[in-house]
This record gives structure tokens, sequence and C-alpha cells, in this order.
């Protein structure tokens, strides 16, 4: 009964994760010439959860639109309207979100208790999950160097920290923000809806900041679901999600019988 009840539990988890995996697939990838990582950008940090060998996110990833190109010259149009549209108050907002690049942004959501101090395994979760940001994020951004747009369109007027870095692509608050949604879905399903629209949101404020183009936004997106999906494979992931899963629900005063999370 008991090597039954583990099978199940396993084919389960697989299920779960080809269907992150799917999810990520689902918009069709063209072939593209890639310029190879360096040496030096792929040891930075060393992924924690996943295997970047098994994911090569580098053959998975479209490259962005082209500097003269059509849709890159839509995007910057775009971003210009979002420039003349944006209030203080969303300036104000895309700042704070700047500056909490971590699992904690989504306190807006699950509350005042939902921080570090009271939350160590939650917060030391969300580290290693944001670390896995850093070494996918970091490598795609080699693979694939792009203008930042207010670099690119000096009528432009960013509103947060600039760089004259080559590094727009794909955005990595953008990448951190759907992997710590997605991570906090699995702890909190019940608050699903409220968990990933504060994602969209705090993706989106990397448009009103005036940093990033909206296919870097895109992009980070679909990254964070194939990062995920791999994520949840692991059993070291597993275990830190299980016993952050416990703290956050006992400590917010959540249910701790609950079913697991899904983005759909």
């Amino acid at each position: 009964m008991y090597m039954e009840t583990m099978r199940t539990m396993r084919m389960k988890r697989i299920a779960v994760c080809v269907v992150w995996a799917l999810l990520a697939l689902a918009v069709k990838v063209p072939a593209q010439a890639t310029k190879p990582a360096t040496a030096a950008a792929t040891a930075a940090k060393a992924a924690y959860y996943y295997d970047p060998i098994a994911l090569n996110l580098v053959v998975l990833v479209p490259a962005p639109p082209a500097v003269d190109s059509a849709a890159n010259k839509a995007e910057l149009a775009e971003l210009h309207r979002i420039e003349q549209a944006r209030t203080p108050e969303q300036v104000a907002a895309a700042k704070r979100d700047e500056d909490e690049e971590d699992m904690f942004a989504f306190k807006t959501v699950l509350g005042a208790d939902f921080n570090p101090e009271a939350l160590p395994l939650t917060a030391a979760l969300g580290e290693h999950v944001k670390n896995e940001q850093s070494v996918a994020g970091g490598q795609l951004k080699v693979v694939f160097p792009r203008v930042r747009p207010y670099n690119a369109d000096k009528t432009l007027h960013p509103v947060c920290a600039v760089t004259d870095a080559v590094n727009s692509y794909p955005s990595g608050h953008a990448l951190t923000g759907y992997l710590e949604a997605f991570t906090l879905v699995e702890m909190a399903p019940e608050k699903r809806g409220a968990i990933l629209e504060r994602a969209d949101e705090y993706a989106h404020n990397r448009l009103v900041c005036g940093v990033h183009y909206p296919s870097d936004i895109e992009e980070s997106r679909r990254v964070a679901l194939l990062l995920f999906g791999t994520m949840m494979a692991s059993p070291k992931f597993q275990h830190d999600l299980a016993a952050a899963k416990l703290e956050m629900r006992t400590k917010l005063g959540f249910a701790t019988n609950v079913i697991r999370g899904s983005i759909h």
C-alpha cells in the first residue's frame, strides 16, 4: 500500500511538471541564430534547483526583434504611449517594485505579516528562486544582447535606474516576479488569481519605468514557465517548498490541508 501511494505521488508530480512545460511551449519558437554564452557569464552563479544543461533555454528562446525592425519600432511607440499616460502614483509604485526584487513584493496580496523576519524558511526559498532567475536570465542576456529602449531612443524618459549595459532581454525583474508568483501559487492556491495579477502588475511596472521593451516582459513570463516546470521536478525544490508552505500557511493563519496550486 505504501509503495503504491508513493508511486501515485511520483506520477502526479511528473504530470504537473509536464503541464508547466507544455504551457511554456504553447508559443511556437522559430529557429534563431544566437550568440554563444561565454564562460564568464555562465560561471557567475550556480543554479540551485534546476540543471541548465538539461534545460537548454538558449535553443528554446527566440531572439528579440532587430533594432531596425517594424516590431521593435512598434514596441518603442508603445513605451512612448505608456510614458505619456503614466501618473505620479504609477511611477512611485514602479520605483517601489524596482527596489523590492523578491518574494515579499507580494505582501500586497498576502498581507503585512508576509515578511522575511516572520517567515525565514519562506525567505530562504524566495532567495533560491531568485537565484535561478539570475542564472537563467543572466545567460540569456549574454546570448541575446539587446540595447535598452532608452539607449535606442533618446526621446524616452526612464524614471528608474538606467544602465549602458546591453542587457534588456529578458527582464530580470519580471522573470523574478513570475518565478516567485508561480512558487506562491503552489503555497497559497486559494490566492492564485490575486498572485498572478500582482505578477503581471510587477512586470508591467518595468514598462512604466521605461527600462524594458514589452517583448522583454513577455519572454520573461514564458521563460519562467519553462524554468518553473523544471524546478517542480527537483526533490530539493519540493522539500524547500513544502517546508516554506507549512511555515507560511501556519503563521498567516491559512488552512494547512490544501490542494496543489495551478496557473490555469
